[in-house]
């Protein structure tokens, strides 16, 4: 990988070699390196699997600048000598989208720890007061689902290439798909704003100088309400819904101006919208012969996890109660 590394500072004006890229984690759009310099120095850079648009990239660069200068803090992204943060370099696949941040150097987010829950809360506020006002549609993604005859053609793909797992992709699509479906609806344009979008905690790495929050890739228009709610289920455990913890986390968000309000199950929507498009998209890459086995291997084992844990309506109601006060 030296030929890719040399490219790659290159391309960033990092200074002269020789540089090295180690690999570190890769998600379901993206791969994670570390390129270490000569000199100790060390850079993030980002593989994007499926190609990357700039428009995005821009927009993930202006709400990462605008939410640093509300004191959040997160890894900076670099612009090339083109001026762009967006470039490709040759790999020994051919060519690949990437972006270079900042290294940071962290341990992982506990959401069980009162202050990170409380700087959670604060920081989430921030970005949906920042945000406010935004006109722009959400993506579908986020505001829209799978219909019957889509889960239908699916699953006769799936059995039909003897994927251990789809008796249990048929069972998922005959309840809780038919459930959550239910409650996707558009959001209301009076509530939408600019934000993040991926509010997890494993995209958030507490540094020895605080808390930072990583992984703007998605940043663009949604509901407060709907990200507040995805992200109160997230932090509080998901389908093991501790209280407390939901809780103290609407308490620092409220007390620090976030505009949102948790009304009941419907404000949980972009939840349910994400996790049934995602395990769709997973599933068809996993019976995708014109991806390489590797990606529909790691697709196959996404299905598998997700399935595992789709949100729980009545969690969600017990989430709901727990924050109807705060």
């Amino acid at each position: 990988m030296h030929d890719t590394a040399d490219l790659v500072a290159e391309a960033y004006a990092l200074g002269p070699g020789p540089w090295t890229l180690t690999p570190v984690t890769r998600g379901a759009l993206g791969r994670i390196w570390r390129l270490s310099g000569a000199d100790g120095s060390s850079w993030a850079v980002k593989e994007l699997l499926f190609g990357g648009d700039e428009e995005d990239v821009e927009r993930e660069a202006s709400l990462r600048l605008a939410a640093e200068r509300l004191g959040i803090a997160s890894p900076r992204l670099l612009a090339g000598r083109d001026g762009t943060h967006l470039t490709r370099v040759a790999t020994t696949a051919g060519s690949s989208p990437v972006k270079v941040y900042d290294w940071i150097e962290g341990t992982t987010a506990d959401i069980a720890d009162p202050g990170i829950l409380d700087w959670f809360g604060r920081t989430m506020a921030l970005l949906h007061r920042a945000g406010e006002g935004a006109t722009e549609t959400p993506d579908g993604w986020y505001e829209r689902c799978p219909e019957d005859g889509d889960w239908k053609a699916l699953h006769e793909k799936v059995a039909a290439a003897g994927l251990p797992w789809a008796d249990e992709l048929g069972r998922f699509i005959g309840t809780s798909a038919v459930e959550l479906a239910r409650w996707v609806t558009p959001s209301d344009a009076g509530d939408r704003v600019l934000s993040h979008l991926d509010l997890q905690p494993q995209n958030v790495l507490v540094a020895p100088t605080g808390p930072v929050l990583l992984d703007w890739d998605n940043a663009g228009p949604a509901s407060a309400e709907r990200e507040f709610a995805q992200a109160l289920y997230v932090w509080s455990g998901g389908n093991r819904v501790a209280e407390a913890l939901a809780r103290r986390l609407a308490r620092a968000y409220r007390q620090a101006g976030g505009p949102a309000r948790i009304h009941g199950p419907e404000s949980f929507s972009m939840l349910f919208a994400t996790s049934l498009n995602y395990i769709r998209v997973q599933a068809e890459a996993a019976v995708d012969l014109g991806l390489p086995p590797a990606q529909r291997e790691f697709s196959a084992g996404q299905v598998v996890a997700r399935l595992a844990e789709v949100p729980d309506l009545a969690a969600v109601s017990r989430l709901v109660a727990a924050v109807k006060d705060e």
